[in-house]
């Protein structure tokens, strides 16, 4: 046990993304089905738990392995998994804004700080380094800087409007960067690798993600929240065009990719329904949280089962 907790991947924390992902959708999609707030609250309870296991876990990996922990938040393609900690802080503070926003409030306040120190790492890690090469990169480099975009979701709530349109601007500013350099390296160089496939699902988060922080700033929607939503359609439409790929591919811890930008995609589209009441989202919504849903409790029995065969923690995994 000892040899595998050192292989602990950080991207482990991905889980907890998926998981109060699901919340956050369910507890919306009260407005579609009364009597669902509640199991949101209950998933986001069960995302509570998993966090705190995984930061056990981790911790002890922290204390018995230090070398192991420097060398993935140091690793060209590992490092952006890092901030997948962080944004679970985010996310859970969303999911308990309702049942409990004292604790909402702390867990936003840590895991914004907190992100936003990573942001800065992992930019002077890019910025001086002499290592990287363009095959390093995938959409997994939009969880570092273009997480930001999620903190205004619960920064508004808790009163912090300045500050949210901050971090706001931070994720739509590399938004466009990392887009623009992912699009050049999935075009003119050689494939993503079967293990990093999963995580061209994340496209579709930053578009779903800021649309939902734009509405929550400015409280309507206008013609940017709209560019904004439409393009995020567009990205999942060409995702699910590749999904015999998809299916086709061993399970690999990265399978968690597609849960929370379906999940983000699925509260946009709920968002567009409660503003323009137009029955179309309604519909739309509630195939993306079925599918959501189904997509959530496969990962969760496939993990489970990699982790009763010990096909998890691996040296090279």
């Amino acid at each position: 046990m000892n040899d595998r907790l050192s292989f602990l991947p950080v991207s482990f924390f991905s889980m907890v993304m998926g998981l109060s992902g699901l919340s956050i959708a369910v507890q919306q999609a009260d407005i579609l089905m009364n009597g669902l707030h509640g199991i949101g609250t209950a998933i986001a309870l069960l995302s509570v738990i998993v966090f705190v296991i995984l930061c056990v876990l981790y911790a002890a990996k922290t204390m018995r392995y230090p070398a192991a922990v420097r060398e993935e938040l140091s690793h060209p393609v590992k490092m952006s998994f890092g901030a997948s900690f962080t944004v679970s802080l985010v996310l859970l503070s969303i999911a308990l804004y309702a049942s409990a926003p004292a604790v909402s409030w702390w867990l936003w306040a840590v895991g914004s700080a907190l992100h936003l120190a990573f942001t800065l790492y992992v930019l002077n890690a890019w910025i001086y380094q002499s290592r990287f090469e363009i095959h390093h990169i995938s959409p997994a480099w939009f969880i570092p800087v273009v997480g930001n975009i999620l903190v205004p979701v619960a920064g508004v709530a808790h009163g912090a409007q300045e500050l949210s349109w901050f971090y706001f601007s931070i994720g739509l500013l590399f938004w466009l960067v990392l887009f623009t350099i992912i699009v050049y390296r999935m075009i003119f160089h050689h494939p993503l690798p079967d293990k990093l496939l999963p995580t061209l699902f994340i496209l579709i988060a930053p578009p779903a993600v800021g649309f939902i922080a734009y509405v929550k700033l400015t409280g309507s929607i206008d013609a940017f929240a709209h560019v904004l939503y439409y393009s995020a359609v567009f990205l999942t439409l060409l995702l699910f065009m590749q999904l015999p790929r998809f299916l086709r591919l061993p399970f690999f811890l990265s399978w968690w990719a597609y849960s929370f930008p379906l999940a983000a995609m699925t509260v946009a589209t709920l968002i567009m329904y409660r503003h323009t009441g137009v029955s179309f989202f309604g519909g739309l919504a509630a195939l993306l949280l079925s599918v959501l849903s189904l997509i959530i409790i496969g990962l969760v029995m496939r993990t489970g089962i990699s982790i009763n065969r010990q096909q998890i923690c691996l040296e090279g995994h």
